[in-house]
């Protein structure tokens, strides 16, 4: 092998190193910005699908108090 030939390969693989290199840290970028994207729409989805279960319980009490106890047509007991 000539020196030419020599220096061209090593060239191709310092290139190919450095590509391969700045792609992964770009992929892992990436993924490790989409996961605290999607843990921030997570904590904000649990806050407000919490809220709505306290509303909804709250809801099911006030409607509740509201009916009151089921009325009786006949009663058991004859004075």
């Amino acid at each position: 092998m000539s020196t030419e030939v020599l220096a061209i390969v090593v060239s191709a693989i310092g290139i190919v190193l450095t590509l391969g290199t700045s792609l992964f840290a770009a992929g892992a970028w990436m993924v490790r910005r989409i996961d605290d994207r999607i843990d921030a729409v997570d904590d904000k989805l649990s806050t407000r699908i919490d809220a709505v279960a306290t509303d909804v319980t709250d809801l099911k009490i006030a409607v509740a108090r509201l009916e009151g106890p089921p009325r009786h047509l006949l009663t058991t007991g004859r004075g």
